[in-house]
């Protein structure tokens, strides 16, 4: 789970008249000369991406730590690993993209990266991990909105529809949870959904802001602010390791995946591969750590599956149909 893939595109539901340029355009600039095989090596290295990103749940039930412990050590990595994807890149050179992280829309995209990150790990210590994923689907509807009070974009019809359908797929996870033990989880879910929606949609209020500068200061940022509650002592070899596979895997390995994918792919076709990871992060927790999911949270999370692709594919069609 990465701000920076939605880079590669534009959020769903915004209008592609509406785009504005993404602050790390150069990485993900497309070969608009791919051939085929090249085309097939993209769709690879983001189905492999989507992989990668899909494992967090993996290393949130190998953790046998506290999730104050987890949330501030594991955003110390990940601010460590981010340090490889911006040198392969380019991104991050100058004093100005440090110094515009701290302008306005920077410091807000700082918030809502910390509060994101925080609920994210957060969520998977207080619900299932299927809950986390499904409703993490919604991000980008959620952005859609946001688009729409914020910068006053035209919300699509087909995106206003798969919104409402998600809507009801996620009351449906979360009315099951009520009594259930797991309510905080799934609102702690919903928390870093709506703050990452908040991500997705700040670069375009202000489109020289810098998306990598600001992720850097939000792990840290987080790190910062949650390790006077971390209990150092109590991790072991085995979670000091899992902890930094965990910061290593989303902020370095699948993130440069994503980017060498995403130039050769049109964005509606790299955000269809990437619904995978809907389905993927709770199958993988399935298989090794037999969490089956609650009956809601499949009624629910197929609704919302359901929703994204069909949305997602209709939206590579017309892509298709009209090329840029």
């Amino acid at each position: 789970m990465s701000a920076l893939r939605f880079c590669a595109g534009y959020p769903v539901g915004l209008r592609p008249g509406n785009r504005s340029k993404c602050p790390l355009q150069s990485p993900f600039e497309r070969d608009l000369t791919t051939q085929p095989d090249q085309h097939a090596r993209g769709a690879l290295f983001v189905l492999a991406a989507t992989v990668a990103w899909s494992a967090s749940g993996i290393y949130s039930r190998l953790l046998t730590t506290d999730a104050w412990t987890a949330i501030a050590w594991r955003s110390l990595f990940a601010a460590l690993f981010l340090i490889v994807p911006m040198l392969m890149f380019g991104a991050a050179r100058t004093t100005r993209e440090w110094r515009a992280a701290f302008a306005p829309a920077g410091l807000a995209m700082i918030a809502c990266q910390t509060i994101s990150q925080a609920a994210f790990l957060g969520a998977y210590f207080t619900t299932s991990v299927a809950n986390v994923a499904v409703i993490y689907a919604t991000a980008p509807f959620i952005a859609a909105v946001l688009g729409r009070l914020l910068l006053k974009e035209p919300i699509v019809p087909r995106t206003m529809l798969t919104g409402l359908v998600c809507l009801i797929g996620v009351a449906i996870i979360i009315s099951a949870s009520i009594g259930g033990g797991t309510v905080l989880g799934d609102l702690l879910a919903l928390l870093m959904t709506a703050t990452f929606a908040g991500v997705i949609v700040l670069p375009r209020l202000d489109p020289k802001l810098p998306t990598m500068p600001s992720i850097m200061i939000s792990a840290l940022l987080t790190f910062v602010l949650f390790v006077p509650f971390s209990s150092p002592g109590s991790l072991d070899a085995h979670n000091w390791i899992v902890l930094a596979a965990f910061g290593g895997t989303n902020f370095s390995v699948a993130l440069v995946l994503f980017i060498i994918g995403a130039r050769h792919l049109p964005p509606a076709e790299a955000a269809l591969i990437g619904t995978v990871e809907i389905v993927m992060t709770p199958l993988w927790v399935w298989l090794l750590f037999s969490e089956q999911p609650p009956l809601a949270t499949m009624v629910g999370g197929a609704i919302i599956f359901g929703a994204v692709v069909w949305h997602t594919a209709t939206e590579l069609r017309r892509a298709r149909r009209n090329p840029a």
